[in-house]
């Protein structure tokens, strides 16, 4: 099969969900996590409170109806092991994964409640707050979890899933679904911070229609993993701070095709698309972006709806919109501000 049908392929599934780039969150988060960092011997202990999945306490258990089928698909995989989570008022998450995978399930389990409540606080409490998050152990067992069509490329570090469903309604299936190698290629500030990327996916699915832009959709979730952290904008997009110290800033907002997992372009592009949702945060507001995507979210949008929709939400037109944006990069990235 050629690399271009390969790539057709997956990118056919991406109907039914979005994925992160391993390249681009390593990129991004090189100067903050090492993602090779061994985990801390202070981890080790805590690993025994994950407990083989049939051994979850009933008290604590996920109600979510996908998790036996779930667990069925993973056994033949190899044992899977699980951990609860308190998400809160009442309700729990659950990260599951195979014997080999200990210390990633652990870094995802001690993430898993304040990542949700991250999301919530920003986009609001109309989603389940009860994630379920999987790591598989092959390449086989990834597409398996993900129904994904194609060989997967390499590069891609996590997916969401979500059950086909009518717009207005509440998705069901949802699930985020990390790689083999998320792990070692990413280390835990690396894992923490996919983490909350992919469940900003799952908590806006609802109120997101196939073929919305993408620069909104995953500049969005990449706002929400950086959100309330230290890191400098040349920290989390250096791509794009080498660039702008050159002068050479982005004539557009990214396109859908530069997202693509292949043709190199996808680093950037994340990082572009970070920094337009930061610069409408820092400029216009939290509020404000949250409307911006609800009103970008809606379905496929050409040049003249994007203009209507920046206009209406937040008072400029586009050239207005990309000349201020330009204007807030190059402040933050001059002098690595």
């Amino acid at each position: 099969m050629s690399a271009l049908r390969r790539v057709r392929g997956w990118l056919g599934t991406r109907r039914r969900f979005q994925f992160v780039l391993t390249v681009a969150m390593v990129t991004a988060l090189t100067a903050a996590c090492c993602a090779l960092v061994m985990m801390p011997d202070s981890v080790v202990p805590k690993l025994r409170a994950v407990v083989p999945a049939a051994a979850v306490p009933q008290s604590d258990a996920v109600d979510d109806p996908q998790l036996p089928g779930l667990r069925r698909s993973m056994d033949s995989y190899g044992e899977v092991v699980a951990q609860t989570v308190a998400t809160g008022a009442g309700r729990a998450g659950i990260v599951l994964g195979h014997t080999a995978y200990r210390a990633d399930i652990q870094v995802l389990a001690e993430e898993l409640s304040a990542a949700t409540a991250a999301v919530t606080e920003l986009w609001g409490p109309q989603w389940s707050q009860r994630p379920v998050v999987v790591i598989a152990s092959s390449p086989s067992e990834f597409a398996s979890l993900t129904h994904a069509v194609g060989e997967v490329p390499a590069e891609v570090a996590a997916a969401t899933v979500a059950d086909p469903f009518h717009p207005g309604t509440r998705p069901t299936g949802q699930r985020v679904v990390f790689g083999p190698d998320a792990g070692r290629r990413l280390g835990p500030d690396g894992l923490r911070a996919v983490l909350r990327h992919e469940l900003t996916h799952i908590a806006t699915r609802a109120d997101t229609v196939d073929g919305s832009p993408q620069w909104m959709l995953e500049g969005f979730a990449e706002y929400l993993s950086h959100r309330g952290r230290d890191g400098a904008a040349a920290e989390i997009a250096p791509t794009l701070a080498a660039r702008a110290r050159t002068g050479d800033f982005p004539r557009d907002l990214p396109s859908d095709a530069v997202f693509a997992p292949t043709g190199g372009q996808a680093a950037l592009a994340y990082e572009q698309a970070w920094s337009a949702c930061a610069f409408v945060a820092a400029e216009f507001g939290e509020a404000k972006l949250v409307n911006l995507y609800r009103a970008l979210a809606t379905g496929p949008k050409d040049d003249a709806a994007v203009d209507d929709i920046l206009r209406h939400t937040l008072g400029t037109p586009r050239e207005g919109f990309l000349a201020r944006w330009r204007s807030w990069i190059a402040a933050r990235t001059a002098a690595g501000a």
